[in-house]
Order: structure tokens, then C-alpha cells, then sequence
């Protein structure tokens, strides 16, 4: 009995521990209690996240964007470094049967498609160059987390084709439906069963638009998904709108404005207030003269001391406005706030102050990592659809003259090429290339690609340049790719 007792006893004894045990290996992330209290614990898919969400968050993006000087920076540092002056280039590269390039195809192509991209054509309401579309393109993805680009096939222009932008308001978040065909409307967008967008439900007014309309009657337009592009990084399975990337920000850029505007406004009476004149019994202060015919004010000169009335003292007034922590602590918010929008602190501060040639160096490499990244996307999503549909337009309009037959040949031959960044320290990066070309490790097409360049252009412009200097008799310095070697005679010897 006393042995049975004493095995009872140590199998609770090894059940207690093996628990214990086993709570100390699960997640910390996943425990309860007071410090995880504000966690959220349901489980939602993203379009029920969004569709409550995503209206406040467009708005109030919006509204930072119009008010706040770093989001203001932030869509300028967007389009700058994205899209970049001219945006991307469209090069064709088609090749004949023999492999040779199709040089004369190549530069209809390209011709017709710089033509199409004047400000005027492109758009169909006539205020914008295709550069323009890329950065409204960027900014709206940046600030509303989704963008609307109809194509307008048959527009009034010699192409037959342009397009149309149009705000995400217009998709309305508040239509969700089960249609009879079985697909399902969630937040305006038509799906499939495999959720596939099929097509977009749109306001025929936009919902903000009352003073220039008379009524708002929340009618739909059905537009099939092959006519409009609904552009926007998704971030969940099953997402069907797009959230605005500024979101994960929002409260910090929100109350950081509201601290800089309040420690200005308190720095701003600091400089205005000297001190109060007190008396024991109360009485207002007389004053030299009156201001506003009422505000009693006293007059005050460099070096003066001035006798007051009997009773009368001056209580000093001296706030320590802007705090001595302002700096920093301003600078540690907007660290955070840089990080969470993927550019550099120094970039968006406008900040340079103790940064040196290693650190601002990796982090322009960072920072360039991303906004390749969204030129990426930027040609995948919408430079590429919108140039595949032009050039079936401009085949079959006929103002570009090649025939339908040859229209594969040139839409999957086509090179978009995004802006290049020029070199931090260009001795030191372009020495570094050198080695690399030198040592078989790059190409000379690499190194032009961070110019944005292509290298046949580049041996085309360099071959000019050689022609026209030998045509003014000009003798240029410099041999970029090598002096061309002499041939040397080879001389044999034979034994008599």
C-alpha cells in the first residue's frame, strides 16, 4: 500500500511539471493577461477589416497629405525617385528570323507610342503627359492605397484609345451582394468563385460632390475588369480593395503635427510675454498708454529701469519652450515614422546633419531598394496593360502602320526601363564597376541599368559622337572601350 501511495504521488508529481513545462515552451505572443488585454483576439478575414476601415483611412490619409509636411515630403520622395523626370521608357527590341534587330519596326513603335504619350492625347481629358499618369499613378497608391485607371477604348484621338482616371470613392465600399449569375459583389468589386475580379461597380456621382451636383442618387455603372485597371499592393489572400500604405502611421504622423504645433504656439508666447505687474490688493494695472482703447501697455527700451507705483512688483514669466528633449524626441517619432513608410530617415527629414559617406550610403541603398521595387510594380500593374492595349489600338486604327500579324512580335519584345540613381561617391562606385566588368563579374549592360540606359543606345550616341568629331576634323582625348590593336605581321622562322 505504502509503495502504491508513494507511485500515485510521484505521477501527479511528473503530470504538475510536464505542464508547467509545457506553458514555459508555448508563445509568449499568444499569453493572456493584462499586458496583452488591448490584443486583437477575433479572427477576421481582410475585407472585413478593410470595408469599416477603409473609407476613414482614405480620408484621413487625405487630409495629412494636404496639411502635413512630412507626408507632403514622403509623396514628393514617391514621385521623384519612382517615376523620376521623364518616367519609364518603353524601348522595342523586336528581332527578325535571322535574329538581327528589327531596327525600322523598332522605331515606329517607338515613335508612335512618344507620340500617344503627349500631354493631351493620353488622357481623355486632355490635362495630362503619360509621365504625369505615372506619378498620379504613385501618389493616389501612396495616399488612398488604390487607383482606378479606365481604358477608354474608341476615344476621340487618332490612336482610338486613352485613359481615364478615376477616384477609388467611386467603388463603393457599401455595395456587398449575391448576385444570380453566383458571383458576389464585395465592396463594389465583382468576383468570382476564385475570386477573380470580373467587374467593378461604380458611382455614377462621386459621393463628395454635392455643391456641383444636383442629388446624389447612389446609382452603379457596371464595368467589365477588362476595361478598367484596379490597381493596389495586396497584402492578405482573398484582399479586394487596397488599404493606404501611409495607415500604419497615421496616429504617430497625426500626433506628432499636433506636438510641433503645440510646443510652436508655446514657443511663440514665450517670446511675447515678459512677466505680470501684481499688487496685493488687486487693483489694474494703469499702464504709459492704451492699446486697442482698452489693454493698458507699458513702454520698454534697451538698458531702462522703470520706478513702479507703491505696492506694485513684476512676476517674471519664463517658460522653457521649446523643452530641451524637443529635438530628440521629435527625431526618435520620425525615425519610426520613415521606417514604417520604407525611406530613409536623412530623405525625409530633410536631415544630414550627422550622417557620414557609410551610413547614408547603405541607407540610400535601402531606400533605392524599394522604390525599384515599386517601379516594378508600377510597370507590371499599369505601364505594361495600358502600352499592350495602346498598341492594339494603334495596329488596328492604322496610324500605326504594321499589320496585326506582326503584333505579337512587338508587344513581347518590349523593354520598360524604370530611372536610374547616380552614385553616391560616383569615383569610388564607377571604379567599383570597372573591376566588375574587368573581372567578368558585370556587364556593361548592368552598370548603364543604374543610369536607367540601355547599352546598344549608349554605343549608338558614343558612335555618333565619333562620327560628328570626324567630320569637323576634331580629335577627341579619350577611347572609351580600348584603342582598336594594331595588326602585327607574324614573323616565322625556319631551320636551314
Amino acid at each position: 500500500g505504502q509503495h502504491c501511495a508513494g507511485a500515485i504521488l510521484m505521477g501527479l508529481f511528473d503530470r504538475f511539471f510536464k505542464k508547467k513545462a509545457l506553458k514555459k515552451r508555448s508563445f509568449a505572443g499568444a499569453q493572456t493577461g493584462r499586458l496583452f488585454a488591448d490584443f486583437a483576439s477575433m479572427t477576421r478575414s481582410s475585407d472585413s477589416e478593410l470595408k469599416p476601415a477603409l473609407r476613414t483611412l482614405r480620408n484621413r490619409c487625405r487630409e495629412l497629405a494636404r496639411n502635413d509636411e512630412y507626408v507632403r515630403r514622403y509623396l514628393q520622395l514617391l514621385k521623384t525617385n519612382v517615376v523620376g523626370p521623364h518616367g519609364v521608357s518603353v524601348q522595342a527590341k523586336a528581332r527578325n528570323t535571322d535574329e538581327t534587330l528589327d531596327a525600322p519596326g523598332n522605331k515606329l513603335v517607338e515613335k508612335a507610342w512618344s507620340d500617344w504619350s503627349k500631354a493631351g492625347v493620353c488622357t481623355v481629358d486632355g490635362r495630362l503627359s503619360f509621365v504625369d499618369a505615372q506619378r498620379l499613378v504613385i501618389e493616389t497608391l501612396a495616399r488612398d492605397g488604390e487607383v482606378l485607371v479606365r481604358l477608354i477604348r474608341g476615344a476621340p484621338n487618332d490612336d482610338r484609345f486613352a485613359i481615364q482616371f478615376l477616384e477609388a470613392d467611386l467603388l463603393d465600399e457599401e455595395l456587398n451582394i449575391k448576385l444570380d449569375n453566383g458571383n458576389a459583389v464585395r465592396m463594389g468589386v465583382e468576383v468570382d468563385d476564385f475570386g477573380r475580379s470580373v467587374a467593378y461597380h461604380l458611382l455614377r456621382e462621386h459621393p463628395g460632390d454635392h455643391e456641383f451636383s444636383n442629388g446624389y442618387s447612389r446609382k452603379h455603372t457596371r464595368v467589365p475588369a477588362a476595361e478598367l485597371l484596379h490597381i493596389f499592393q495586396a497584402e492578405r489572400p482573398h484582399q479586394t480593395r487596397g488599404a493606404p500604405p501611409m495607415a500604419v502611421a497615421i496616429d504617430a504622423l497625426k500626433m506628432l503635427h499636433g506636438y510641433r504645433e503645440a510646443e510652436l504656439v508655446a514657443a511663440r508666447v514665450a517670446a511675447s510675454k515678459m512677466g505680470f505687474i501684481t499688487t496685493p490688493d488687486g487693483d489694474g494695472y494703469i499702464g504709459d498708454d492704451m492699446e486697442d482703447s482698452h489693454t493698458p501697455i507699458m513702454s520698454a527700451s534697451p538698458g531702462s529701469f522703470e520706478q513702479l507705483a507703491a505696492g506694485q512688483s513684476i512676476t517674471m514669466f519664463d517658460p522653457t519652450h521649446p523643452t530641451t528633449a524637443f529635438g530628440e524626441f521629435h527625431k526618435a517619432v520620425l525615425r519610426g515614422i520613415a521606417s514604417s513608410l520604407g525611406v530613409s530617415y536623412a530623405a525625409l527629414a530633410s536631415d544630414l546633419e550627422s550622417v557620414n559617406y557609410s551610413s547614408i550610403r547603405q541607407g540610400a541603398l535601402d531606400e533605392r531598394d524599394n522604390y525599384r521595387t515599386l517601379q516594378a510594380f508600377l510597370i507590371t500593374h499599369f505601364i505594361e496593360p495600358v502600352f499592350q492595349s495602346w498598341l492594339t489600338s494603334a495596329m488596328t486604327s492604322g496610324t500605326l502602320p504594321l499589320p496585326m500579324t506582326r503584333y505579337e512580335k512587338f508587344s513581347t519584345s518590349i523593354i520598360y526601363r524604370p530611372r536610374g540613381f547616380s552614385w553616391i561617391d560616383p569615383v569610388k562606385e564607377i571604379n567599383a564597376q570597372v573591376t566588375g566588368i574587368q573581372n567578368g563579374l558585370l556587364s556593361m549592360q548592368d552598370v548603364a541599368n543604374h543610369y536607367g540606359a540601355d547599352i546598344e543606345d549608349v554605343f549608338e550616341s558614343i558612335q555618333r559622337e565619333k562620327e560628328l568629331a570626324k567630320r569637323y576634323g576634331i580629335s577627341l582625348a579619350f577611347q572609351p572601350f580600348g584603342d582598336i590593336a594594331k595588326a602585327e605581321p607574324i614573323v616565322t622562322t625556319t631551320e636551314d
